[in-house]
């Protein structure tokens, strides 16, 4: 049995994470940490009781960080300034939270003797790549302050892991979507399936030929409580977590919800920067066994579900 801290826990992916660790067997306490600047307790409905603690605090407060970390055995690091092209507007803060916040986490760990660090990452690290089969060893080029700040934290948690003789991995996550108690609307399938149920118009930054790969926040939050559950079988530095079926260009994602959802008005602005694109190789993470469940349309139909009913 372990107790797992869960930083960021009532964010987008942790408030699907939670439950997750609260049914698993091989875990006993979980801890939530979470200065609740973006999440919300909502997140945390039907998961309190006995053997959840929370704890409200701020990743860049290093007090905060080691008073929540004391006592456990793995960390789940998923606090950070979410949704990469607005850091481009807040630099400084998104490197004292991601950059700074995961050395905190890390100086902690290494010091109170947590066996095994899992850091959120992303396949955003890898910005505007020419590979259309992108696996771990591709030398990432980062193109926003949050794609820098992932990298840069990837580096600072081999060297932790290296000086303390801990174990860690790095999920470059794909991009998310679909429902969770903490959903986000800054991310483009969420957006796309919004825009299209309340019968707005889709703006596409680009001709929409940019790859980018998907996966759904269940299966990612799945694939976070496997890693930090089992780091026997995810003893790689780093993975890539998303699967080759569900790398799609972002016109198709506007097909998509046109077809599921309702038909769409889709503007492509050619003249404007469309961000990153990259079509990404999950070869490596099918060595640990572990394999996303939704398709992109599952997660879509589902959404519109619980958008037009009370499912």
């Amino acid at each position: 049995m372990m107790d797992v801290l869960v930083t960021g826990a009532c964010g987008y992916i942790g408030s699907a994470l939670i439950p997750l660790l609260r049914a698993d067997d091989r875990v006993d306490d979980v801890v939530v940490f979470d200065d609740l600047s973006s999440g919300s307790p909502r997140a945390l409905l039907g998961t309190l009781g006995d053997g959840l603690a929370f704890r409200r605090g701020d990743v860049r407060e290093y007090g905060d960080v080691e008073s929540a970390m004391r006592g456990v055995d793995r960390v789940i690091h998923l606090a950070a300034i979410t949704g990469a092209s607005s850091t481009h507007d807040r630099r400084e803060e998104t490197f004292e939270i991601n950059y700074d916040g995961t050395e905190n986490v890390l100086t902690a760990a290494g010091k109170l003797g947590v066996d095994h660090v899992v850091f959120a990452s992303s396949c955003n690290v890898y910005g505007r790549a020419t590979s259309t089969d992108i696996d771990e060893t591709v030398d990432p080029d980062p193109i926003n302050p949050y794609a820098e700040t992932k990298l840069e934290s990837e580096t600072l948690l081999r060297e932790y892991c290296e000086e303390f003789d801990m174990t860690g991995t790095a999920l470059r996550m794909a991009t998310n979507f679909g429902h969770s108690p903490g959903i986000r609307f800054n991310l483009v399938v969420n957006y796309f399936v919004f825009r299209a149920l309340t019968d707005r118009p889709l703006t596409v930054y680009g001709d929409g030929s940019n790859w980018r790969p998907f996966i759904h926040v269940r299966d990612a939050a799945r694939a976070y409580a496997e890693a930090a559950c089992d780091p026997e079988s995810w003893d790689e530095p780093v993975y890539n977590v998303g699967s080759m079926e569900s790398n799609y260009r972002i016109s198709e994602i506007a097909d998509i919800v046109a077809d599921e959802v309702a038909p769409v008005d889709v503007t492509y602005l050619e003249d404007e920067h469309p961000g990153p694109s990259y079509h990404v190789n999950f070869d490596r993470l099918s060595g640990t066994g572990f394999e996303p469940s939704w398709t992109l349309r599952e997660g879509v139909r589902d959404l519109e579900e619980k958008f037009t009913t009370n499912a």
